[in-house]
């Protein structure tokens, strides 16, 4: 097993654990959408400035179990305008393989003590994104360490909400729209199967 890859599930793993933790302590509460509020199966860019959202009750008052708990996650339980991450469709599958071209900023997690800026590593997701449409091998040459053709399969509930919902939303074969903001860095995504 490559490096990277290793990397990856153990991203995965983390990201899991501390999902488990924060639902563990009934900090979020599950609401369905309106039939209407979920884009089609076959939406293969990312969500914009109308990314779907989910009526709430107002939110969940404060657990003082979870005072001083930071998630690894923080900051990442949303799309980036801040809408809230629908429930992926019944008729998308449970796991999925995927590649990941990655792009690390300094802040991001494992990002090496001289990593680019956020903006610098958004800037050249940028100009990777057509060669990934293209020839996804060669632009994960181009990629960070921790970049993969093959990250192997992963299933529902282990990456955070909404860059899950934006992989598992995508056909077979496509390259996501736009770079996705992780916690690990900027990702060009393509979900394999």
């Amino acid at each position: 097993m490559e490096r990277s890859t290793a990397a990856l599930i153990g991203f995965g793993f983390v990201a899991a654990v501390v999902g488990l933790t924060i639902f563990s302590h009934g900090s979020h509460k599950a609401t369905r959408p309106a039939a209407s509020a979920v884009p089609s199966a076959s939406h293969s860019s990312a969500p914009s400035a109308s990314a779907p959202t989910l009526d709430t009750d107002g939110g969940d008052a404060p657990n003082p179990d979870d005072a001083g708990v930071v998630p690894v996650t923080e900051g990442f339980e949303t799309f980036p305008d801040g809408g809230k991450v629908p429930p992926l469709p019944d008729s998308r599958p449970n796991q999925v393989t995927f590649g990941v071209v990655q792009f690390s900023y300094k802040g991001a997690q494992f990002a090496p003590a001289d990593a680019r800026s956020k903006a610098q590593a958004l800037e050249r997701a940028n100009s990777t994104l057509e060669l990934a449409k293209h020839d996804f091998a060669a632009a994960v040459g181009k990629g960070d360490h921790g970049s993969t053709a093959d990250a192997g399969k992963i299933p529902r509930g282990v990456l955070e909400p909404p860059i899950e919902y934006l992989l598992f939303m995508l056909d077979k074969g496509t390259v996501l729209a736009e770079p996705v903001d992780t916690p690990r860095g900027y990702w060009i995504l393509r979900r394999n199967d």
